[in-house]
């Protein structure tokens, strides 16, 4: 008999991930655990694409909604609540579906964790955004090269995100990442039956749907929400506002740039952080690509059959445009 297999359906943001896990978990008796580090945040909704509330109630989803926006959710919490979602849904004779494009929570909950991970420092963090801001993600990455060369040597100098998390890591524990990296424990069992579904839509049709998501997203009221936000306490520099969707107008809020340029930077920040989430997925050996919208019902069809068949590794023809314009 097939172990029963874990989907877990990412790629770049607008691809339809969560049209495609919808379409997974019915076809497979599933439930969906959400893989998205925004959407675990309750009160940002308009800029986070949650699935909406009637279809979370017909197929059941865990971790939306689960941490305020004050609160500093990591990926080692992640892991944990995920393992245990996981766990519980499989424990009733159902199938886990993991939905969504953030790596560093897969990457936490198949056990890229240090045992002895220290709290994360907001005020480092804080400090390296703002150094981030003022002098660009260049910087950042040739103050890597100098603390971890062999981490730097493999990260992009625009991928400030991970640079960010790695210039953490040496500044907190007084050790370069790619030296403590070989102290992980080994993978939790599970992983060995995770399929890694990678949705990679044409890239013009893809970057013609987020730009008029962002339009969508704006007209729906995303300054309302942010400004109800604020007024209820949630700090400007909340981790939760530094998502694509909300930090440019946190600029505007604030007098920094106008309505407009607020509008046209969360268009280029999207399509941007769209082509770093490809570029993470390149780098998963074992992934199932798909090159279709994750709503296209032939791309739901291919999904499904390959699910229902033993994992081949296959042979992969990825996408090479890394240069493209954003």
């Amino acid at each position: 008999m097939m172990a029963r297999a874990i989907p877990v359906i990412v790629g770049p943001t607008c691809s339809g991930k969560s049209d495609l896990g919808l379409a997974v978990a019915r076809a497979l008796d599933g439930e969906i655990i959400n893989l998205d580090s925004i959407q675990v945040y309750r009160g940002l909704d308009v800029a986070t694409a949650k699935v909406p509330r009637a279809a979370r109630a017909e197929t059941p989803h865990h971790l939306i909604d689960v941490a305020s926006p004050t609160e500093h959710y990591t990926a080692g919490r992640y892991a944990r609540e995920a393992a245990n979602c996981l766990a519980d849904i499989e424990a009733r004779g159902r199938t886990a579906v993991f939905v969504g494009g953030t790596g560093l929570y897969l990457n936490a909950l198949r056990g890229g964790l240090f045992a002895d991970d220290a709290p994360t420092d907001l005020h480092l963090r804080r400090r390296l955004k703002a150094i981030r801001d003022r002098r660009g993600a260049a910087w950042l990455h040739r103050l890597l090269a100098r603390r971890d060369p062999a981490t730097a040597a493999r990260l992009r100098p625009n991928d400030w995100s991970r640079t960010m998390r790695a210039l953490e890591v040496f500044f907190q524990s007084k050790r370069p990442l790619a030296e403590r990296q070989r102290d992980l424990p080994p993978p939790p069992d599970f992983v060995a039956r995770m399929r890694i579904i990678v949705l990679s839509p044409p890239r013009e049709a893809l970057y013609a749907r987020i730009n008029a998501r962002v339009e969508a997203m704006v007209a729906a009221g995303l300054l309302d929400e942010i400004r109800g936000l604020l007024a209820a306490g949630v700090p400007p520099d909340a981790e939760a506002f530094q998502a694509h969707g909300y930090r440019r107008f946190i600029e505007y809020l604030r007098g920094e740039r106008a309505y407009a340029s607020a509008v046209e930077q969360m268009k280029t920040d999207t399509r941007r952080y769209a082509k770093r989430q490809l570029s993470w997925w390149r780098r998963e050996p074992t992934a199932e690509w798909f090159f279709g919208f994750g709503g296209d019902p032939e791309t739901q069809a291919q999904v499904i059959a390959a699910l229902r068949r033993p994992a081949t590794n296959p042979a992969r023809v990825l996408p090479s445009d890394e240069t493209a314009s954003v």
